[in-house]
């Protein structure tokens, strides 16, 4: 049977152009023990401008979710835009499938193109990875954004019913959808205005591009975000931290917001709250979620004490990475 058009992998492809011409390139790095992580890395690494790492949530690689914000911040930042484990190119044949795994992953690609200091990003589950990132490497990041990411979550809140899943299982189902129908309980979930309408072929190309790879290990990191989770064990992170949420958010609900800005303390943690706006932040509101990240990040955008020195060592320091180039 001849292959049809796929108009999902064409966008791919159209994403992969934009990042390139933004000044990225597409760098594979093979960490040694299993892993193998894919990275958008910058063309030219200037030592003179701060690095910003952008981590993507559950769903389409991390193109589709940046895509729309990289070409504002190349000008002031080193952006470094990875695929987390189990999506895009990223994969591993180790069985942690903890964020706190899936961070140390991340700086390992951070170290082996001999990034020092760096602010951090996190879209959802991205977020999750970015305060691992904060809480083990407190020396290497300086600032933090999370968006609409709940890491104050805990088991017992299933149980208690404030999420609109009852189960982990059940969520990873809606997240990694394999039918159209559940495709769109997906986006009813994740927008405030969902779209009115998805064509069966659409979705059907959709989670056949996206959906179908890795799909037990992606269902085994939502199980490993929820089971035996405690608040209590939550570290504070010393950066300081914005948090950007949707107000009508029906995957994490803000409840969870107002819980770690409490965790984090009012003079470390700043909470921006967006009106008629679900968890799709980046895709709802990206003009609004530029604006709050630009005024909290470009205050600061100027080279950082020592990142030069902090560079040269790692370059010299780290344990060999294949990188792929």
């Amino acid at each position: 049977m001849a292959s049809c058009f796929s108009y999902v992998s064409c966008r791919n492809k159209c994403y992969q152009y934009s990042f390139s011409r933004a000044g990225l390139r597409s760098s594979t790095s093979d960490l040694g023990d299993g892993t193998v992580v894919h990275c958008w890395v910058p063309q030219t690494h200037v030592d003179a401008k701060p690095t910003l790492l952008l981590l993507h949530g559950i769903g389409a690689n991390a193109m589709w979710q940046w895509d729309r914000f990289i070409d504002r911040f190349i000008p002031r930042f080193n952006v470094y835009v990875p695929d987390l484990i189990f999506f895009g190119d990223s994969h591993t044949t180790r069985p942690d499938r903890s964020e706190s795994f899936q961070a140390s992953c991340v700086m390992k690609v951070m170290d082996a193109h001999g990034v020092g200091t760096m602010t951090v990003a996190g879209l959802s589950y991205g977020g999750f990875v970015a305060y691992s990132m904060a809480a083990q490497f407190k020396e290497r990041i300086d600032r933090v954004v999370l968006i609409c990411a709940g890491v104050a979550l805990e088991e017992k809140d299933v149980e208690d019913g404030i999420f609109k899943v009852k189960s982990a299982d059940e969520a990873a189902n809606v997240l990694f959808p394999q039918s159209p129908s559940m495709l769109r309980r997906l986006l009813q979930l994740s927008f405030y205005k969902p779209p009115v309408w998805i064509p069966s072929c659409f979705a059907m190309d959709y989670i056949h591009v996206m959906c179908r790879d890795y799909l037990l290990e992606r269902k085994e990191l939502v199980e490993a975000l929820h089971k035996g989770r405690r608040f209590a064990d939550l570290p504070k992170i010393a950066q300081p931290t914005l948090m950007i949420w949707g107000e009508e958010d029906q995957v994490f609900p803000v409840e969870l917001a107002h819980r770690l800005k409490r965790h984090l303390g009012e003079n470390r943690a700043q909470l921006v709250l967006l009106k008629k706006t679900g968890h799709a932040i980046n895709e709802e509101r990206p003009k609004e979620m530029y604006k709050h990240m630009k005024s909290f990040l470009c205050t600061d955008a100027m080279i950082r004490p020592n990142d030069n020195a902090k560079r040269l060592m790692l370059t010299s320091l780290i344990s060999p990475v294949k990188i792929n180039k």
